[in-house]
């Protein structure tokens, strides 16, 4: 339990820094505002739960192992990141009268945690770096996956309620289009800075 402070700043550090998740969580609210987007974070925030448990059991690396599983999963992950950088890019400013339920549903902020590769890779690293309850490998497991969620549920809020600030320079098109331009590119590229990791 010594290690708990560390363990939460590592926890705000890795899942907190700007990602596939945080970037489209923010261009969500942004382009949408804060109580269009909550769905999509409760989304994300599913999708962590089967990343952790993914992880934590061991299951990615024995899906990784399978001799040409990564090609596969990576082309189903790119093309994936792909169309959601397309939605943030093309979402209407919101003056616009857009109709109820463009915004990402939250079955597609769950499906963008389990392709993320930085959530993997996050969690790898938190799971592997860490032992909070050093005599019981069962309820380290357990008590880390508390409060991984505990710190990904506070980030996501902030990112969204971040998004949802700029909601009132979304109601003018030009920045409205650069903006969600932006976000966009930025999904793209923390993908990109994943994948050369």
């Amino acid at each position: 339990m010594e290690e708990l402070g560390t363990f939460v700043l590592a926890a705000l550090a890795l899942t907190g820094s700007p990602g596939p998740n945080t970037l489209s969580l923010a261009a969500t609210g942004a382009a949408f505002g804060k109580s269009r987007g909550f769905r999509y974070m409760i989304g994300l925030n599913l999708g962590m739960v089967g990343v952790i448990a993914i992880v934590g059991s061991g299951v990615s690396g024995l899906l990784f192992a399978l001799p040409g599983a990564a090609p596969v999963v990576t082309v189903i992950a790119a093309a994936y990141f792909l169309y959601l950088a397309w939605r943030i890019a093309t979402a209407p400013p919101l003056t616009s009268n857009a109709e109820p339920g463009s915004e990402p549903k939250w079955y597609e902020g769950v499906m963008l945690s389990m392709i993320n590769p930085k959530a993997y890779a996050a969690m790898a690293a938190l799971f592997s770096g860490f032992t909070l309850v050093a005599t019981e490998p069962v309820f380290d497991g357990l008590f880390k996956t508390g409060v991984l969620l505990a710190v990904i549920v506070c980030v996501n809020i902030a990112w969204l309620f971040a998004g949802a600030a700029l909601t009132g320079v979304m109601r003018n098109e030009t920045f409205s289009r650069l903006i969600n331009i932006t976000f966009a590119v930025l999904l793209i590229g923390s993908v990109a800075m994943t994948a050369l990791l």
